[in-house]
């Protein structure tokens, strides 16, 4: 049996659509996937850091975190791409200037711009999850010390969202998360990029490589290699129309059905 290997975006499509776990049939098909020979890694915006315990606890090969930007093959850092102070404080300098809420975000930290109050209740969310899972945020964004990998913001009007891009552009990509909240990713790095530098680290070809999404911005991914699968819960629909296969929801066992459907198990 020739050797495979599976990405997997985590909200969504790892974890249930409805209370946020990792469904026990999921953990148990990955972990005999693994058994079978096959490679198994998330591929995720967030940070290595906001990858939680109870996602690392399942079992991988690897990791594919900050949109490609942070990869781990078998317990090695082998890439990381950070972001000068310098550009970092331009950015800020620009969130502040148009008034957005910024998140900053490294393999080692996350950190909200608390210069004034967040406004969008997007924001607030996160920055109360953030607090409930005990993260330490530093607030001098200004220290010489201070950097980031990447960043996503929440604004109020989409003219905000044009003059911040006048900025942004010049280094980052913007990812449409929908509504008012974008996603900005290093100029030439994506989960599609990740996925072809974990290919050549393992000598593998893309007609190898298999990947699991839920939402536009798996996009990248799902469209760069041949076999691409949507969980049943994903959203927009018209991204059933873009992969090769549509699996059930992630409550409802898609995982295992998807990793069955293509004979890793």
């Amino acid at each position: 049996m020739s050797r495979k290997i599976a990405f997997f975006d985590i909200d969504g499509t790892l974890t249930s659509e409805i209370d946020g776990t990792v469904p026990e049939d999921a953990v148990a098909a990955i972990a005999q996937a693994r058994e079978n020979g096959h490679l198994m890694f998330i591929n995720t915006g967030r940070c290595f850091q906001n990858v939680e315990q109870c996602f690392r606890q399942v079992g991988w090969d690897g990791y594919v975190c900050g949109c490609g930007t942070n990869i781990y093959c078998d317990g090695l850092d082998v890439l990381y791409v950070p972001q000068s102070h310098a550009t970092i404080m331009q950015i800020l300098e620009a969130a502040r200037r148009t008034d957005v809420d910024i998140l900053f975000e490294s393999r080692s930290q996350v950190a909200f711009d608390l210069s004034r109050p967040l406004h969008h209740p997007g924001a607030v969310r996160q920055y109360r999850a953030f607090v409930e899972r005990c993260y330490e945020m530093p607030e001098d964004l200004e220290s010489p010390n201070f950097f980031a990998d990447k960043f996503v913001i929440w604004y109020q009007e989409e003219r905000q969202l044009t003059a911040f891009r006048q900025v942004s552009d010049r280094w980052f990509d913007c990812i449409d998360r929908g509504g008012t909240f974008r996603e900005f990713v290093p100029l030439g790095y994506s989960k599609a990029t990740g996925i072809q530098y974990v290919l050549n680290h393992y000598g593998l070809s893309r007609e190898d490589a298999y990947a699991l999404g839920d939402s536009n911005n798996d996009l990248p991914m799902l469209s760069y290699v041949p076999h691409s699968i949507a969980m049943g819960n994903a959203s927009p629909a018209s991204l059933f129309q873009r992969v090769e296969y549509v699996t059930a929801k992630a409550s409802e066992g898609g995982i295992r059905q998807a990793l069955a459907h293509y004979h890793f198990l």
